[in-house]
């Protein structure tokens, strides 16, 4: 049987604005007015990230000074956060912003709605982290027919993973909430309260809803790590965009060596990594990330520089064989050059150009 490929595949959702995650003060794109040989200053590198567990080198980059360290005084980093991948690459379209931490489904838009000009992947940053979490008494996939789950978005990584992996096992689904097993997309958050309520049977979503839903009584049917070749597979790139990209590669670099950076001190120090992303997020919310519930989701998730491209692309795959999208080529989207010779520099494993 065919691994099953889970993710963050070509959306059906349109890149809407987003209220939301408009940018205050962020104003028009950095060009080369601010140009890092403009004469007029430093320049400006608008960075977006989500303020979650699977955003963690972005979280903790942040939080702990090394990307502004890595930039230097001639540039001068924003950073935006966001709930919602359409949210940013719509930022990104808008030329609100420069570069940021998303999954691959929006990445995927994000280049097929621009017909491959709008944006590179320039690094990995986080693989793993999702499960399917049911109730108790479901212990096999059979036992899933005629009951409901919950997935985080009609047509994203998630949405795409269960339908697929349905569809492998003999299962029907139906984009409208049909067939043998009834999908439910609804926001993450919403979801916690759905399975407690008896709403929903269970959910395929990623950290930190896993740990949250194991621990209102779930128990994870697939962990989807299970699923992949060597239990790896993207679950947020690094992305900027092209037109940041030719105007200013060596603030790009310095980026990508934040980045790398980051993830250093995520891999080398995850008892501090943890407190600082629950201290960021509780400045952003106002309320802390929980420090137990990182720990419990933490060992569920790898945090690496190389985007993995293959998931991504059977992703993609597994998007077009459930019908959620049309098939797309995916050339030109990855720009790793600067990756690898940071990862040169520091003596480390250079990822293949895909």
């Amino acid at each position: 049987m065919r691994r099953l490929p889970l993710r963050r595949l070509v959306s059906l959702a349109t890149l809407a604005v987003v209220g939301a995650a408009t940018l205050g003060g962020a104003g028009a794109c950095g060009d080369d007015s601010e140009g890092a040989g403009g004469g007029s200053g430093p320049t400006t590198l608008r960075l977006g990230y989500f303020p979650n567990i699977t955003h963690a080198p972005a979280v903790v980059g942040v939080e702990k000074g090394i990307f502004a360290e890595k930039l230097g005084t001639d540039v001068r980093l924003e950073t935006k956060t966001f709930n919602a991948g359409p949210a940013a690459i719509e930022a990104i379209f808008s030329g609100a912003l420069d570069a940021t931490y998303i999954g691959p489904n929006p990445t995927v838009n994000a280049f097929s709605k621009s017909k491959g000009e709008a944006v590179r992947v320039i690094s990995g940053a986080a693989s793993g982290g999702v499960a399917l979490v049911v109730r108790p008494g479901i212990t096999t996939v059979e036992q899933l027919r005629g009951k409901k789950i919950a997935t985080p978005q009609l047509g994203n990584t998630q949405d795409v993973a269960i339908r697929y992996w349905l569809k492998e096992k003999g299962l029907r689904t139906t984009k409208e909430g049909g067939g043998d097993v009834k999908i439910i997309p609804q926001e993450n958050a919403q979801t916690v309260e759905t399975f407690n309520s008896g709403a929903v049977d269970g959910a395929w979503v990623p950290e930190p809803f896993v740990s949250r839903l194991v621990n209102a009584g779930g128990k994870v049917l697939v962990d989807e790590r299970d699923l992949w070749p060597d239990r790896k597979f993207v679950i947020t790139n690094l992305i900027v965009s092209t037109r940041f990209l030719k105007a200013h590669p060596e603030v790009v670099k310095k980026l990508v060596e934040g980045q790398v950076a980051a993830n250093e001190f995520v891999n080398g120090k995850p008892d501090e990594a943890q407190q600082a992303i629950s201290d960021h997020i509780g400045k952003i919310s106002g309320k802390p990330l929980d420090l137990k519930l990182i720990k419990q989701a933490w060992p569920t998730l790898e945090f690496t520089n190389d985007p993995i491209a293959s998931s991504l692309e059977t992703g993609l795959d597994h998007a077009v064989a459930v019908e959620l999208t049309q098939p797309v080529s995916l050339d030109g989207l990855y720009d790793l050059t600067h990756l690898n010779e940071v990862l040169k520099a520091r003596g480390g494993t250079e990822v293949a150009q895909p």
